[in-house]
């Protein structure tokens, strides 16, 4: 699984041209076919950092909530706006959302905000978004998990390692700490109470 790297917090790439709520990227690369974005949060929709990995090719992959400023801002690529529970093909690539919410703050569930299981080569992806453990995640089956483990605006690491139990992916990739919440501790609190059949892969920084 040497495709896989995050730039910090869910900056997420996959096969080096995939990208997931791109954040604080300051190179400019331009090299992404396809742009998944799972919510219009300024640390998930990062339009620097957006412009600096798309091309006049690449397709945006988003909420409505999102496309909505990226239309306002001029982004005049490809966007395929989603909803929660549906099936998507893009450029062969298949994938399907979920919701992605916190109960009874900051991400309600009425907002639309999504997570992505997406397939390429066989081999499926879930990132979660920012969400708690919700009983929809507890029902994925996936290859990659990339689980959010910071607190406060998504699950815990104690709560994220025991979702990931449940799941029980083939790799396990947390994210969504040490910049703007989160720390090492609560990485090593999640390493900790993973199961240990469990590959877990530490890519944030």
């Amino acid at each position: 699984m040497d495709n896989l790297s995050v730039n910090c917090h869910s900056s997420i790439c996959i096969n080096g041209n995939i990208y997931v709520d791109p954040f604080k990227i300051n190179t400019k690369l331009n090299n992404a076919k396809i742009v998944f974005i799972t919510h219009s949060h300024y640390d998930h929709l990062d339009m620097g950092s957006i412009k600096n990995v798309i091309n006049n090719q690449t397709i945006i992959v988003c909420t409505a909530d999102s496309a909505k400023i990226l239309e306002e801002k001029n982004i005049n690529n490809q966007i395929v706006v989603v909803e929660p529970n549906k099936s998507y093909e893009v450029q062969s690539i298949k994938f399907s959302t979920f919701p992605a919410y916190n109960v009874g703050h900051h991400h309600f569930l009425s907002l639309g905000f999504v997570g992505y299981t997406i397939v390429l080569n066989g081999v499926s992806y879930t990132i979660c978004g920012d969400t708690d453990a919700t009983e929809e995640l507890k029902k994925i089956k996936t290859d990659v998990l990339f689980v959010p483990i910071g607190g406060t605006y998504t699950m815990n690491a104690l709560e994220a390692a025991n979702l990931t139990n449940i799941i029980k992916p083939k790799m396990v990739v947390p994210v969504h700490y040490n910049c703007i919440v989160g720390s090492k501790e609560d990485e090593k609190v999640f390493v900790q109470n993973v199961d240990k059949q469990i590959k877990v892969k530490i890519l944030v920084k």
